[in-house]
């Protein structure tokens, strides 16, 4: 089996520029792929959130090599992020709901920069490019080329699977730099582990998060990913006091909140955004919380639920800094259980105190006009 290609010198970072053929090629895809994003409805384009974003991954790698690198902020519903060999990043909205700090943030944008920073793709790429190219010549003697073919795959994922720890071990050393506490890096595969398990229990299933998909797998498993992340945190020297920023984050994720919890409760996942709302409540069920909370009993629908969603709702509104969104919920929860006069009052307050709601035509029909 053919030995996977490690990295070479030069890595990527401010000013850099594809060094030959292959990355050339790889480039071109991806700012074509960019330039279609640019025009994506998905694309979250709000200036105040955009420009936190950038802030953390700045501070975290560092300001000269952070300049090359473009973030698309997406909203859809699920933890993940990615990075392009040409430095387009994008990270999908479910990390906000995933992440409890701004130092778990930044110990994603850190492994995601390593990526590009370490050429991984290009790596990658020609890795897959000499095996499979093998592999399709072997293809044509039976099952004894087939078997070949399997294990040159397996060298080829396998390499993408190094290529994931070391970019989860670049970002300790970035963390610690940036001021946070390098442990948040395997505290989110500790969140993200209990969020499956908690998914698993409400569906009568058993539990993926220890699922690697064999040799096929481009990722470690979670449980070696956190122990590793640990280990790394556990020695690593920082150059003074940590501040991992958590009121920070809440503050500049505020005012997406009620639209990420629309879209999580739309996975029709209970178990898992229950989990994730219990653990964002560990110092206290905020209003925004609670609204969230609301929104996923009466998504559920079942009379006690709705019942529930209801209690959720108005305790949210004894608050001053709750969402307006709860009124609406609460209106909507009380019609469904039958509470017609009631369920209309409260959406008439929700369109008095929203009059630009971009749901109004729909919410002053079920009002009542």
């Amino acid at each position: 089996m053919a030995a996977p290609l490690r990295a070479e010198a030069p890595r990527a970072g401010a000013g850099y520029v594809p060094a030959d053929l292959d990355e050339r090629g790889l480039w071109m895809q991806a700012e074509e792929y960019e330039r279609e994003l640019k025009h994506s409805a998905f694309v979250m384009r709000d200036p105040a959130l955009n420009a936190y974003v950038r802030e953390v991954f700045c501070k975290t790698v560092g300001q000269a090599e952070c300049k090359d690198v473009r973030i698309y902020l997406m909203r859809t519903p699920y933890f993940n992020a990615s990075m392009a060999p040409n430095g387009l990043m994008q990270v999908y909205s479910g990390l906000f709901l995933r992440v409890r700090d701004e130092a778990q943030m930044a110990a994603i944008l850190g492994h995601e920069y390593t990526h590009y920073r370490n050429r991984h793709s290009v790596l990658l790429y020609r890795n897959a490019k000499k095996n499979f190219g093998a592999a399709a010549f072997l293809g044509g003697f039976g099952l004894f080329g087939s078997l070949i073919q399997l294990g040159m795959i397996g060298s080829v994922f396998s390499f993408s699977r190094e290529n994931e720890a070391e970019a989860d071990s670049g970002s300790i050393p970035m963390l610690a730099q940036a001021g946070y506490d390098p442990h948040a890096a395997g505290e989110v595969w500790q969140q993200l582990r209990a969020e499956m398990d908690a998914t698993a229990l409400a569906r009568k299933k058993k539990s993926r998060k220890d699922k690697t998909g064999g040799m096929f797998a481009t990722h470690p498993p979670s449980a070696e990913r956190m122990t590793a992340l640990k280990a790394l945190a556990d020695k690593q020297t920082l150059p003074g006091a940590t501040d991992n920023r958590r009121a920070q984050f809440i503050a500049a994720l505020k005012p997406f909140w009620a639209d990420f919890v629309d879209d999580q409760v739309k996975l029709n996942d209970f178990g898992g955004t229950e989990f994730l709302l219990e653990s964002l409540s560990k110092e206290g069920w905020t209003p925004d919380l609670l609204y969230a909370r609301g929104e996923l009993y009466r998504a559920r629908g079942a009379p006690d639920d709705l019942a529930k969603a209801a209690g959720f709702y108005r305790e949210a509104l004894t608050r001053p800094e709750a969402p307006v969104e709860a009124q609406r919920g609460l209106g909507l929860a009380l019609l469904r259980a039958g509470s017609v006069s009631e369920g209309r009052a409260a959406l008439k307050t929700y369109l008095e105190k929203r009059p630009d709601a971009p749901d109004r035509a729909m919410i002053a029909m079920l009002a009542g006009g």
